[in-house]
C-alpha cells in the first residue's frame, strides 16, 4: 500500500472539509480523520495543511458578508487561526498526538535560504514526533504575494520536505472526465491539453481553489517525484474510504534524477521575469550548457540577482527555468554581447554565465 509505505505524507484539507455551512469546526469529521491517520500512517512523518481560518474567524466574529476587503480578511484570519490551531490541538491531544503550527508566506518557499530554514523547522518537529499544522500566513499576505490557495502551498511543502505522497481531500471524488456519466480519471502521469481541458473553476462558499489549482499542485508533485491523490473529504474516515473504495485520482510522478535544489527550482510557483533567447542558445541549453549573454534577445520583467526566471525561445515556448546570476537591468545592458565584453560594459568583474547550468532546469 503506497500510503503506508510513504516515509513522509502531506494531507491537505480544504475549508469545506473542516468547516461546516454554519462556519463551525467539524469535530466529528476531524476525529474520523485522526483515526484514519493512526491506522494508515505507519511510521511516516505527517504534515497537515489546513484551510479554514477565515471561515472560523467570520463565525466567531458573527460576520456573514461574503465579500470582505483584504485588510479586514487579514484581521479575521488572525482571529480564526487561533481557533483552527486550537481545535486541531484539542482533538489530536485526545489521541496523545502532539501538534505544532507553521504559518507560511510565499517568500518562505520561493527564496532558497528561507525554504531551507522551513525544511529544518519541519525536520525538528518530526524529531519531536509532532504533526505540523500548516496554513498560509493570511494575516500579512497581500494579493500580490499570496499562494491564493492551499493546494499549491501543500504541494510546495511536499516538495520542500521531500514527501512521497500528497493527499488533497476536497469536495469532489477526483478529476472527472467530460463524458455524460462524469467518470473519475483513475491515474494521470502527464498534465497536457487533454487534462487541462477538464478544468472546472467552480468554487464553494469558503474555498479559494478549484481543479485548476489542484492541477498546478499536481505539476509540482510530478516534477518533485511525489505521488498526489485527489479524494473526497466530505465523508467520515476519508482515507479509509479512498483506500477501500479506490475512489480517487492518482497523479503519478516522473522518475526524477534531479537533486533537491533543482526540484526546488522547477517547482517555483511563478517567475520574477523572462529571458527570450535565439536558436543557437536554445540548442546549447538542450545540450546541457549554461546560458551566456550572447544568446539573449530580450529581457522581460524586473528582477534581482538570484531570482527564479523563465527562459523562452524565439517561438515563446518555455524551455528552461533557473536562477539568474545578474539583475534584469544588468542583463539588459549585456544581452547579445560576448562574455569578454561584460566587464567593460558593467564596469566590474563578474560571472560570464547569465544562468549557470547547475542553477537551471530544462522544461
Amino acid at each position: 500500500m503506497l500510503i503506508k509505505n510513504s516515509k513522509k505524507i502531506v494531507i491537505k484539507l480544504g475549508s469545506s472539509t473542516v468547516v461546516d455551512s454554519k462556519g463551525k469546526f467539524k469535530k466529528k469529521w476531524v476525529l474520523s480523520l485522526i483515526k484514519d491517520i493512526k491506522k494508515f500512517r505507519g511510521n511516516s512523518d505527517l504534515v497537515i495543511v489546513s484551510s479554514g481560518a477565515i471561515a472560523l474567524g467570520q463565525n466567531y466574529l458573527k460576520i456573514k458578508k461574503k465579500r470582505i476587503k483584504l485588510e479586514m480578511s487579514q484581521a479575521i484570519a488572525a482571529v480564526g487561526q487561533i481557533h483552527l490551531a486550537g481545535e486541531f490541538q484539542k482533538l489530536f491531544d485526545k489521541h496523545k498526538i502532539k501538534t505544532g503550527q507553521i504559518l507560511i508566506s510565499p517568500d518562505d518557499t520561493e527564496q532558497r535560504r528561507r525554504a531551507l530554514n522551513v525544511r529544518r523547522t519541519f525536520d525538528n518537529l518530526f524529531k519531536l514526533n509532532a504533526i505540523p499544522i500548516v496554513n498560509e500566513n493570511d494575516t500579512t499576505a497581500t494579493t500580490e504575494i499570496k499562494y491564493g490557495d492551499n493546494d499549491r502551498l501543500a504541494a510546495r511543502v511536499a516538495q520542500i520536505i521531500g514527501a512521497d505522497t500528497l493527499i488533497i481531500l476536497s469536495d469532489v471524488d477526483g478529476l472527472y472526465d467530460k463524458s455524460k456519466s462524469r467518470k473519475i480519471i483513475k491515474t494521470v502521469s502527464k498534465i497536457d491539453s487533454s487534462i487541462n481541458i477538464l478544468i472546472d473553476n467552480k468554487k464553494n462558499a469558503y474555498g479559494s481553489g478549484g481543479i485548476s489549482t489542484k492541477l498546478d499542485a499536481a505539476k509540482i508533485c510530478i516534477n518533485a517525484g511525489c505521488h498526489m491523490f485527489i479524494a473526497n473529504g466530505k465523508k467520515n474516515n476519508p482515507i479509509k474510504n479512498m483506500v477501500k473504495n479506490k475512489v480517487y485520482t492518482h497523479f503519478i510522478p516522473k522518475i526524477s534524477n534531479l537533486d533537491a535544489r533543482k526540484k526546488w527550482i522547477i517547482s517555483s510557483l511563478n517567475s520574477s521575469g523572462k529571458l527570450y533567447i535565439d536558436q543557437g542558445a536554445a540548442r546549447a541549453l538542450k545540450e546541457g550548457k549554461s546560458l551566456l549573454p550572447a544568446g539573449i534577445i530580450k529581457v522581460e520583467g524586473s528582477f534581482e540577482k538570484g531570482e527564479n526566471i523563465l527562459i523562452l525561445d524565439e517561438n515563446e515556448k518555455s524551455i528552461a527555468r533557473g536562477l539568474s546570476s545578474f539583475a534584469s537591468s544588468e542583463i539588459d545592458k549585456i544581452k547579445g554581447k560576448q562574455s569578454k565584453e561584460i566587464e567593460n560594459i558593467l564596469g566590474y568583474l563578474s560571472k560570464s554565465e547569465i544562468i549557470h547550468k547547475d542553477d537551471m532546469v530544462k522544461l
